[in-house]
């Protein structure tokens, strides 16, 4: 993935608003209306958050007659776990040199204990 699309990807997810749409979507594609059904904004303000969704790639919206379904595209999704997910093994890591390191002050602690 390249950065402008990862950048796009986290733009999208930083609005409560979109990751809720994104969250309902999870569960099928629905209509607009039942998108905006839940959120106590106008129909424009509703189309402006699908409109960044579509751009950052993570919804598709089509045409079946009258009804225009919204579907997830979770492909930017794995893609921006993917690059969390580095972090995530450096925090691990992290967390296992530290609970090493904690094991080993209360081994020295209880051998300091015990010469007293």
């Amino acid at each position: 993935m390249n950065e402008d699309q990862l950048s796009a990807t986290f733009a999208a997810l930083a609005d409560p608003t979109r990751r809720a749409i994104l969250a309902r979507l999870a569960n099928g594609e629905c209509s607009v209306k039942e998108l905006a059904e839940p959120f106590e904004m106008s129909g424009p303000a509703i189309t402006k958050h699908l409109k960044v969704l579509e751009k950052a790639g993570l919804i598709e919206r089509g045409r079946e007659a009258q009804w225009r379904p919204c579907r997830l595209q979770a492909e930017p999704l794995r893609a921006a776990n993917e690059w969390i997910d580095q972090y995530r093994e450096f925090w691990e890591g992290s967390f296992d040199r530290l609970a090493e390191y904690l094991k080993e002050m209360q081994n020295t602690e209880k051998k300091d204990d015990g010469h007293k």
